[in-house]
């Protein structure tokens, strides 16, 4: 998907990549390593990836630390975000909402003063209003779906027009869908659906209670296909606008768990009386194909035995994640 000419314009950049040890960041952290000895990751996570990178633990709701951290920087990846469950994300909004801000505003207005020459920023579907397909020109009107981090990102995707309107600042924003992988989240307090999971099949959860039917659909977009669509939208730029990063296609719930029983032993049971969500949320990457070139290629069984490999070797690594969760 990223041709040896495009990684060539990453040679000996200066590169920050906030949010570099999350799930996508270490992604995009290992790509660009291969091509600049100029690689920093910015986090608050005790956890460093690549030897190849220099990591900096720092907190980006400082904004004077944000000024410093962007000095000197030719490309700014801005990954960081928080991460949760539906449920957490209902039960402590602010946790979600304050940080996000912080984080978007001191990044952004401190690549502007430094004069950064490319950003991209990593907003969610979560930013969407509800709907069975999301497409970039529509969907953009009413409550975002996550509510307070929706809000959130879509005030920085809305700070990043205005830059563009007032200073002629063309930076790049996506939008990915729900994505996993290495690196996932796999708390169990707060884990998304595929990393959920995992985590309760590891433990020995037998049968596996699924909520619904099986039925609802999702779209499932795997790290590494993800972090390298985000590094084609600052090479190529999103128009002022922003762009999709999905699979392709959806996927059933059942589906999934048919695919994870191809390579685990496990049994599960849908519990009915519970509801399934709503019935089909996938996204449209019809622009991010013609304006990118992003074609997602890792198969949903290839991304699940990836994924699963790594974290019963890893399976305790969210323990040296900053939680935004267990403080009150």
């Amino acid at each position: 998907m990223i041709s040896d000419k495009i990684l060539e314009n990453f040679h000996n950049k200066n590169i920050l990549i906030t949010g570099g040890t999350g799930l996508i960041g270490r992604q995009v952290v290992s790509i660009l390593c291969q091509v600049s000895p100029n690689v920093r990751v910015v986090s608050l996570d005790d956890i460093i990836l690549d030897e190849r990178a220099e990591y900096i633990n720092a907190d980006l709701t400082d904004f004077n630390t944000c000024k410093e951290l962007t000095l000197d920087t030719d490309y700014v990846f801005h990954l960081a975000g928080i991460k949760g469950s539906i449920e957490v994300t209902k039960s402590r909004p602010a946790s979600f909402f304050v940080p996000i801000l912080m984080f978007n505003t001191n990044i952004l207005e401190a690549a502007r003063l430094n004069k950064v020459k490319k950003l991209v920023y990593t907003s969610s579907i979560g930013a969407y209003s509800s709907a069975e397909v999301f497409h970039e020109n529509k969907n953009l009107d009413g409550i975002p779906m996550d509510m307070y981090p929706g809000w959130a990102k879509r005030m920085a995707e809305l700070q990043i027009k205005a830059y563009s309107h007032e200073y002629g600042l063309n930076w790049s924003i996506v939008r990915p869908c729900n994505v996993y992988g290495p690196g996932d989240n796999f708390d169990p307090e707060n884990a998304m659906v595929i990393p959920s999971l995992m985590m309760r099949i590891h433990r020995g959860e037998n049968p596996l209670l699924v909520w619904g039917d099986g039925s609802a659909i999702r779209d499932f977009a795997f790290s590494r296909d993800v972090a390298k669509g985000i590094i084609l939208a600052l090479h190529y730029g999103t128009n002022d606008d922003f762009v999709n990063l999905g699979s392709g296609h959806g996927i059933t719930i059942k589906e999934l768990l048919e695919t994870l029983k191809t390579f685990i032993e496990f049994n599960y049971e849908f519990d009915t009386t519970k509801s399934s969500g709503f019935p089909k949320r996938v996204m449209d990457i019809t622009r991010a194909r013609e304006w990118i070139k992003y074609e997602p290629k890792t198969s949903l069984l290839d991304g699940l035995r990836e994924t699963w490999s790594w974290f019963t070797k890893n399976q305790d690594e969210y323990l040296k994640r900053k939680n935004y969760f267990s403080e009150k």
